[in-house]
């Protein structure tokens, strides 16, 4: 067995030469199954390359990262970003990568006259401003500041009853109408969680209402939860969300002036205007401590339990007899963001991409939201570039990006994919993602032909608080939150964690969304209490080391992670694409949305004749009336059969794929196969394409995959299948029916191309 034909490795010092000789001298005998997507002997080297990688990664240097990236705010537009994205660049140089700043314009405005004040019944003028904490010295960086203010709300100049509207998503609307509430004229109160915020003032723009007022309510992410800042890690009543409300879910993320085209020099604008994804009425948030002064105002109906906080008042929906003035004027300007775009050149598959991000902007400091997970990214990219001028070389060309403008609406990485989009539709194998990280189980999510890929290399890598592999830990997790005793028992005995599909709200959308990249996000969570300081002035070096991961031995977990993700895509013979757990997505999505509709038929059934029947009329409250649902059309039977006929045909087709890699992948490392497998990878490399549609879903284009996308009414959230499912949550059964036809014949191009790649593999193993 010979490794001439793979000279990437021959100079390789940190590892040696690589040879049989040296794998029996060092004790490390070929692995018992190779690694999906190389041949045996080359999986055997890949293993020793991936354990001198995890080596490399230093808390100590995590800590170094954040302390110099998160010393000052760092918005889009800062004097402190750019220095950053600077900083950045010449690390990356300095560790060996070819690095470049891209930079685009990109309308990003800031507020210059914020008001909010009650007029009625009595008198209050918000403060609008987090205080500074003694003990914590960035909080006092105050001229450096963004104020507390939602990006992309319109200017306005708004007077009216306030109205109390929960979490602010259709449902509450149509509870608050039982109720006899309307918001039409009036200025609502909302709830953060549940929904991207830019739900809450799209919903109630909607509904007829004038202009929003978001608060975090400590129920969610305040006292209720832990001690508050700085005695804890959760908001304090002075505590405020930042945060854009820019309508992406149902337009497009990135600049909105530019939309599904990079804002670069030469590009033609739309006037102000006409940009579909500017907020439609005036939107402020502000701290728990002066929303409990407008709600302690409020008469009308006691709100549901459901919707009822933790302040200390009772919680009414309104409408008044408190009466609320907005004021917001901004500066519609255009800031420059600069992405800092770094490559370690492949050697025999160079055209091939492996793409890997972070954003490096705050609201503020941010530490936790990005600097966490962006200093791992510098953290793999100088223990790759230490490799690298060892003398490894990847297969594949690795490109690691430190996005700007993530957090207005994921400007940087939409721009540069726009921009690039051709090359990235002829080159990109596969994009990873963080955006913050902490302490607890490891978070995956991601395209389903990946989710072999990020099982395996989860249990790789130790928990570092727990005498276990991260994949275990995060099993014991799932098992842990579900109440489903099936899902329990899929949990226990599949071989693999289910990735959560990809929704929005990080800069892997324009990649799986826009062009059918598939991608793979990870971070560490669930003991982190980030929510607590989360766009706050708070997430800072100081929240971070006394709450977060305070010794950073989650980053350097996340770092060897992800890294050793990058290494397998870049060094694969064969790209690691697995197709069995894309068909049982497949099923599993189409199964939810026939149920889906038969619960919606059955219910609406119920409704009806709890209606004929006087349910409602004797159930309500005579003191305190209130009215019946309002009842929906019942929804027609819907032919699934298209989609069916084509699950049936791509779980052969993979089946085919997975036994057909399995005989060839004994002759990866044969140079007589090197044509053929370049031929295969080329037919991989559009496996996800396939699942996407040129036309785009219905009413917003610029989201072309048919199996994922963030919902309409969500945001973050993923809806699956959205073209069918939206059809059949918003009553637009028509179609559903024809987006169900979209997705089979989709699935149906994704089977043809699997039956192409595994001819290939069954010439490769005649």
């Amino acid at each position: 067995m010979t490794y001439s034909r793979d000279s990437r490795y021959a100079a390789f010092g940190v590892i040696g030469t690589v040879s049989a000789l040296y794998l029996f001298a060092s004790g490390r005998s070929l692995p018992a199954e190779p690694l999906y997507g190389f041949s045996p002997s080359n999986s055997a080297t890949q293993l020793k390359i991936e354990e001198s990688f995890r080596a490399l990664p230093d808390p100590q240097k995590l800590r170094e990262y954040m302390q110099r990236l998160a010393a000052h705010p760092h918005h889009v537009g800062s004097p402190y970003d750019r220095e950053n994205a600077e900083w950045i660049h010449n690390q990356m140089k300095n560790w060996g990568w070819d690095s470049s700043i891209e930079t685009f314009d990109v309308l990003f405005p800031t507020p210059k006259t914020r008001l909010l004040e009650m007029t009625e019944p009595v008198r209050f003028v918000a403060k609008l401003q987090e205080p500074v904490i003694a003990v914590d010295a960035t909080s006092g960086q105050t001229p450096e500041q963004l104020p507390t203010y939602n990006a992309y709300s319109p200017d306005g100049d708004v007077t009216g009853p306030l109205v109390y509207v929960n979490y602010g998503q259709p449902d509450d609307y149509k509870e608050l109408a039982r109720w006899g509430v309307s918001v039409k004229g009036a200025i609502v109160i909302v709830k953060y969680g549940k929904c991207w915020r830019g739900v809450k003032p799209k919903v109630a723009a909607e509904h007829g209402a004038v202009g929003c007022i978001l608060y975090s309510d400590p129920k969610d992410d305040g006292y209720s939860v832990n001690d508050v800042f700085p005695d804890g890690p959760m908001r304090n009543s002075n505590g405020v969300q930042r945060g854009s409300v820019m309508d992406f879910p149902s337009v497009s993320p990135g600049d909105p002036l530019t939309p599904g085209i990079g804002s670069v020099p030469g590009t033609k604008r739309l006037p102000l205007q006409q940009a579909q994804s500017i907020c439609r009425i005036p939107v402020l948030p502000i701290s728990s401590g002066e929303a409990q002064s407008l709600l302690a105002q409020l008469k009308g109906p006691v709100a549901p339990e459901a919707w009822r906080g933790t302040l200390p008042i009772t919680y009414h929906l309104g409408a008044g007899p408190a009466k609320v003035h907005l004021k917001l004027e901004f500066n519609w300007d255009q800031k420059t963001l600069y992405d800092v775009i770094s490559r370690l050149e492949g050697a025999s598959a160079k055209d091939e991409w492996v793409i890997r991000g972070n954003h490096h902007d705050g609201w503020v400091n941010g530490a936790s939201d990005p600097t966490s997970a962006q200093s791992c990214l510098l953290e793999e990219a100088r223990a790759l570039g230490q490799l690298y001028q060892q003398g490894w070389k990847p297969r594949r060309t690795i490109v690691y990006c430190s996005w700007d403008g993530e957090e207005p609406a994921l400007l940087g990485s939409t721009e540069w994919v726009e921009t690039h989009a051709e090359e990235l539709r002829r080159h990109a194998v596969a994009y990873v993602n963080s955006d913050s990280s902490g302490r607890g189980a490891l978070q995956m999510g991601g395209s389903h032909i990946l989710q072999n890929l990020a099982n395996a290399v989860a249990r790789e890598i130790r928990d570092p608080e727990k005498d276990m592999s991260v994949w275990k830990r995060c099993q014991a997790f799932k098992i842990a939150a579900t109440t489903n005793a099936i899902e329990r028992r899929e949990l226990r005995e599949r071989a693999e964690l289910p990735l959560e599909p990809p929704g929005s709200g990080s800069d892997y959308t324009a990649f799986v969304d826009f062009l059918g990249i598939p991608i793979v996000a990870m971070e560490f969570n669930d003991e982190s209490n980030g929510q607590g300081i989360y766009h706050s002035i708070y997430d800072d070096f100081y929240w971070y080391s006394h709450f977060s991961d305070t010794n950073f031995v989650y980053g350097k977990a996340l770092a060897q992670t992800i890294g050793t993700a990058m290494l397998r895509l870049a060094d694969a013979e064969v790209i690691p694409f697995e197709f069995d757990d894309l068909f049982r997505v497949v099923r599993k999505y189409a199964d939810e949305l026939k149920n889906l509709l038969k619960q919606k038929q059955e219910q609406i059934a119920e409704q009806k004749r709890e209606l004929d029947e006087g349910i409602y009329a004797a159930i309500s409250d005579p003191q305190h009336p209130k009215g019946p649902p309002e009842i929906e059309a019942e929804p027609p039977e819907l032919n699934f059969a298209p989609l069916e006929n084509a699950i049936k045909a791509l779980r052969a087709s993979a089946q085919r794929y997975q036994k057909a890699i399995a005989k060839a992948q004994p002759m990866f490392n044969d140079a007589t196969q090197t044509s053929n497998l370049h031929e295969l990878n080329q037919i991989l490399l559009q496996a996800e394409r396939c699942l996407t549609d040129a036309a785009g879903l219905p009413r917003r284009s610029w989201y072309k995959h048919v199996l994922y996308a963030p919902g309409v009414y969500s945001g973050y959230g993923a809806k699956t299948m959205p073209g069918v499912r939206e059809g059949i949550e918003l009553g637009r059964y028509d179609e559903a029916e024809k987006e169900i036809a979209r997705v089979a014949k989709a699935v149906e191009v994704e089977t043809a191309l699997l039956n192409s790649a595994s001819a290939v593999l069954e010439r490769i193993s005649r």
